[in-house]
């Protein structure tokens, strides 16, 4: 016998997709596609073409920004709260950063052509991919004021919060 699936094994794992309304998890949930996001993965490449936007249950994503030279900075992070892949929804098919698992675990994907359709639609999906973008943007904000202006330690409290 199977055991029973864990929280974080099933959509509903992801904060994003657990608060939509029944009907909208219903229409989605055929188009949830799971994956697992092993350490090191990577799950978009600077400049790269997005496929997918990805949502995280029991997995952690650093999203980096990568320089001309190779190198890059972390500017945010998104686990089970969010997803991966914004540029898609809001009119980009590519970006400048790079999408890193950095703790692994499970996630879900949706093909992002599919993902454009359902957020053009409007509805509560638009509205919590719009709540979550404006987010990542504040947490982007923050992480550059931290690595501009705070001690290591301090950086270090940031990131482990």
């Amino acid at each position: 016998m199977e055991p029973t699936p864990s929280f974080a094994s099933t959509p509903r794992g992801n904060r994003l997709l657990a608060v939509l309304p029944a009907a909208d998890y219903q229409a989605l949930l055929p188009l949830l596609e799971p994956v697992r996001l092993p350490l090191g993965m990577a799950l978009y490449e600077s400049g790269g073409v997005q496929g997918y936007v990805y949502f995280p249950t029991s997995s952690i994503v650093s999203l980096l920004y990568v320089l001309e030279d190779g190198s890059s900075a972390e500017i945010a992070v998104t686990g089970c709260e969010g997803l991966v892949g914004i540029a898609l929804f809001m009119g980009g098919e590519t970006t400048p950063s790079r999408a890193v698992v950095q703790s692994a675990g499970h996630g879900y994907r949706i093909r992002a052509a599919v993902l454009k359709q359902k957020f053009e639609a409007g509805g509560a999906l638009q509205y919590l991919l719009l709540r979550f973008t404006q987010a990542l943007i504040t947490q982007m904000t923050q992480t550059a004021v931290c690595n501009r202006h705070h001690a290591v330690d301090q950086q270090l409290c940031r990131w482990l919060l």
